[in-house]
């Protein structure tokens, strides 16, 4: 079975999976993609478009490499995702509510600069809070809200979570519902995790009102996708102090080729309440080694002619 692997992620762990599935034929980053599909069976990658789905005529799965579906754009072929990154974004989602709530961004940038900015230096800055008085709205409640709010529990912190279906599968949260009940989650909240899916429904959920609901003590952190959250009310509502600060690890427009790129037409870099990260939240070892047997698993199911894992209605 001829496989084309796209994904540059899985670099990395190359032999690890050849070694998973030794009958199969891995094409690894083809330099004419095109051309490389035309005798698929596979796909393994992050987008699939209608150019690429008219050259394979063969192609019987399109296998993500990872959970966001939103770059598949053919269908008529089978799709499946995989997970495995929620414990790493778990740990980011954790260190970037710390990091903004006790304004450590600004303290290394002042320190920089031989300024102490700390309440014992200067009596007009308040003093921190720890995340035992977080209160943190969930915007979606998936892998990544769930495995966060596990780790946040341990600290104290309570949580309440919206999804689509309103429905929450994890307890000790103070309430779930459903996108209605988005203004009640921002008011409830001092923190805002933004974990769902990008579809037309979600995107551009979160605009100025919102963050105004949210409030000048709040934080966001967005690992989902960037649209979900208005770009331009973002950065107004951070240069304004509207909200206290924000992680953004997920953009408006990412590198075609390399690894420059502007990530945002706002500059959001020239903002002293923001971290800034480029969609790395999920790239660890961790999350790949647990991909790379979840794709070798598939690729193993569909030779065999048995069921396939995470397939995805598009």
């Amino acid at each position: 079975m001829r496989v084309v692997i796209t994904d540059r992620n899985l670099l990395p762990l190359r032999d690890e999976l050849e070694a998973l599935v030794p009958r199969d034929e891995l094409v690894w980053l083809p330099g004419d993609l095109l051309d490389a599909l035309k005798t698929a069976e596979v796909l393994v990658g992050p987008a699939f478009t209608q150019e690429m789905a008219d050259a394979a005529p063969d192609l019987r799965l399109v296998q993500v490499a990872g959970a966001g579906t939103d770059r598949v754009q053919a269908t008529g072929v089978p799709v499946a995702n995989t997970y495995h990154h929620e414990d790493s974004i778990a740990e980011y989602i954790v260190w970037a509510l710390i990091a903004l709530r006790r304004e450590l961004p600004q303290a290394d940038a002042a320190l920089r600069q031989n300024r102490w900015r700390s309440p014992v230096y200067d009596a007009a800055l308040p003093q921190p809070q720890t995340l035992s008085s977080a209160k943190v709205g969930f915007l979606g409640f998936g892998h990544i809200g769930r495995a966060a709010w596990r780790v946040l529990q341990a600290f104290g912190a309570q949580a309440q979570a919206i999804t689509a279906s309103g429905k929450a599968p994890a307890g000790n949260l103070n309430w779930a519902g459903d996108t209605t009940q988005l203004p009640r989650l921002l008011e409830d909240s001092n923190a805002l995790v933004v974990s769902a899916p990008l579809t037309e429904a979600t995107r551009g959920i979160i605009g100025a009102g919102e963050l105004s609901k949210l409030g000048a003590d709040g934080v966001l952190v967005n690992v989902a996708r960037g649209p979900l959250v208005q770009e331009q009310a973002l950065y107004d509502a951070l240069r304004s102090h509207t909200i206290r600060g924000a992680a953004l690890d997920v953009w408006y427009s990412y590198p075609a080729d390399g690894d420059q790129a502007r990530p945002a037409e706002a500059p959001f870099g020239d903002l002293d309440n923001v971290l800034l990260t480029p969609h790395l939240s999920g790239i660890t070892q961790q999350t790949f080694r647990g991909r790379i047997h979840d794709i070798a698993a598939n690729l193993t199911a569909l030779a065999e002619g048995n069921e396939l894992r995470n397939l995805v209605r598009l």
